[in-house]
């Protein structure tokens, strides 16, 4: 008897999300991610690509999208660590206080829920970190986050319109000039981030929540 060779066939991932499971505004809880463009499966990737999804990396599509060039997502991870986990420098707190605020200017409601849940976490202010989501960048917190706040939303604006008045502040506020360039490195970092983001697909409300 010859062998059966057929294999079921692939499942697309690529799909709109329904109207009822699209977020209703920007949230702290987690959403899923539905691609517009069809991940690698992970079972299929090869020798360059797979150590780029090793771990969690590899169950959502999102970085099975990315790794479709394989040689970016390794600089964007290279550079997703040292800006994100760098030793020195501004506090991981106000780097994610950052990405939040530039997903939030761009509005990406994706990335500013992950990055909003992590400056709650890491700055134990989950209430004034959901006031910046609910009010918008124009929200006013305390001096040292509105100089923060302020300054990331110039930046982020295309075409940019910080100016050396928001690095005056914020070196009033105590921030030496490598915290604030890591405040730079992370707007730009993110500003592209959600380019990504809100080009190759959507967010969606996880099933089951209502």
């Amino acid at each position: 008897m010859s062998e059966d060779t057929t294999t079921a066939p692939r499942v697309s991932e690529v799909r709109s999300v329904e109207p009822d499971r699209r977020p209703a505004g920007f949230t702290q809880e987690q959403l899923d991610w539905v691609p517009w463009v069809e991940p690698i499966l992970l079972a299929e990737a090869d020798a360059t690509q797979a150590p780029l999804l090793a771990g969690d990396r590899g169950i959502g599509p999102y970085f099975r999208v990315l790794a479709r060039n394989a040689e970016v997502l390794a600089h964007r991870s290279g550079n997703d660590r040292e800006i994100f986990y760098g030793q020195g420098g501004l506090s991981r707190a106000e780097r994610e206080l950052a990405a939040t605020v530039t997903s939030r200017h761009n509005g990406c409601e994706y990335c500013a829920s992950v990055h909003s849940r992590f400056t709650s976490a890491l700055s134990k202010r989950e209430a004034d970190v959901q006031r910046l989501l609910d009010e918008g960048n124009g929200v006013r917190i305390d001096e040292r986050w509105d100089a923060v706040i302020d300054f990331v939303d110039a930046l982020a604006a295309n075409p940019p319109r910080a100016l050396p008045a928001h690095i005056d502040r914020l070196r009033e506020h105590g921030f030496s000039d490598l915290e604030i360039g890591d405040l730079v490195l992370s707007t730009a970092s993110f500003s592209w981030a959600n380019r990504l983001m809100l080009t190759l697909g959507e967010p969606e409300v996880p099933a089951g929540r209502g």
